[in-house]
């Protein structure tokens, strides 16, 4: 193990960051990457690079990979961020800031001597440009031993290279949105399983950001529940206190089945192809009635004048006929 010194990285998995602590590592540094998940991030066995799975990068060229999950903390930084959204819901200046307080208390219980990323200068236009890379620095509470490697000649020098513990010569000089260096250094350093680069934060996503909006104007107290819900389906506000999620198919049926809650309303189709449509808030006979056609308008018999839909909570089962709900109606409710 190296123990020139030691190094906290912040690790999506994806090629940046992992070239970064390649970089790193090439100076007899020992590394540990924190990787940081949130409910508003994709699965860790998902393709992109926001999720993909550290730990074979890490066993292939000896660092160490922690997961590290922000829970409510990362919550309230999108329901109340400092710096603004991006072009959706994406808190992307308070996100960093939250990472990088985070490692910064890591760096500091475990004797760590810095904490580098693997931000490229000018590669995203909210968070990387010069202006937001040093602001986030300062706010972060560890300006000086925040090293960035892939554009470290082109910033100031931080402690880790005043003090010589890294050669700033080593470091790399990237800026912009091309990856011509960034596959140059993959080659050379023998990196080949890494993502493509992909938008894996759902609050990048215009559809999942709308649907997150609508939660957080008509609920004060949010769950991981809530945040799982807005992944999958179509969903349907009916009043303000209720609103219904439909699946889309067999994966999005049993994930409704996995993340209902007492006190929810299930509705479905018998005896034909069907979603499952979970009804969150309070079974008015308007919002019954709804929740019933709307389910009708999405199962196989959505061309007959009437549909018997079976609805229940748990500990009781009821049975209507709905007409399939009117396509107006329809995008109307549709959230």
């Amino acid at each position: 193990m190296n123990q020139r010194g030691h190094g906290v990285a912040l690790f999506s998995g994806g090629l940046d960051s992992a070239l970064a602590i390649l970089l790193i590592l090439r100076q007899d540094i020992r590394v540990t990457a924190l990787t940081f998940m949130t409910h508003f991030g994709c699965d860790i066995t998902d393709t992109s690079s926001c999720a993909h799975d550290p730990s074979s990068i890490a066993d292939k060229f000896g660092f160490t990979a922690k997961v590290v999950h922000l829970g409510e903390k990362f919550i309230e930084v999108v329901r109340h961020p400092r710096h603004g959204y991006g072009k959706n819901m994406n808190p992307c200046i308070d996100c960093r800031i939250l990472m990088l307080r985070e490692a910064g208390e890591f760096m500091e219980l475990t004797g760590a001597d810095f904490v580098f990323t693997g931000e490229v200068l000018g590669q995203r236009p909210m968070s990387q440009r010069r202006p937001q890379l040093d602001l986030i620095a300062r706010e972060s509470g560890i300006k000086g031993r925040l090293v960035r490697p892939l554009s470290g000649r082109l910033l100031p020098a931080t402690d880790a290279e005043r003090s010589g513990l890294l050669d700033r010569s080593r470091l790399e000089a990237i800026s912009g949105r091309s990856r011509k260096r960034q596959m140059e250094l993959a080659e050379k350093f023998g990196l080949e399983d890494y993502p493509t680069p992909a938008a894996g934060c759902l609050l990048t996503d215009p559809n999942y950001s709308r649907r997150l909006r609508d939660l957080f104007s008509h609920q004060s107290l949010v769950d991981f529940t809530d945040l799982n819900l807005l992944k999958i389906g179509r969903h349907f506000r009916l009043d303000e206190k209720s609103k219904v999620i439909v699946g889309h198919h067999e994966k999005d049926n049993a994930k409704i089945v996995r993340y209902r809650q007492d006190g929810d309303w299930m509705f479905e189709a018998k005896g034909c192809g069907s979603p499952l449509t979970l009804l969150k808030g309070v079974l008015t006979d308007e919002n019954t009635r709804l929740a019933a056609a709307i389910t009708a308008r999405y199962c196989d018999m959505k061309y007959e004048p009437a549909v018997p839909i079976t609805y229940d909570a748990k500990t009781e089962s009821r049975v209507l006929t709905a007409a399939p709900l009117d396509d107006d109606t329809l995008e109307r409710l549709r959230i």
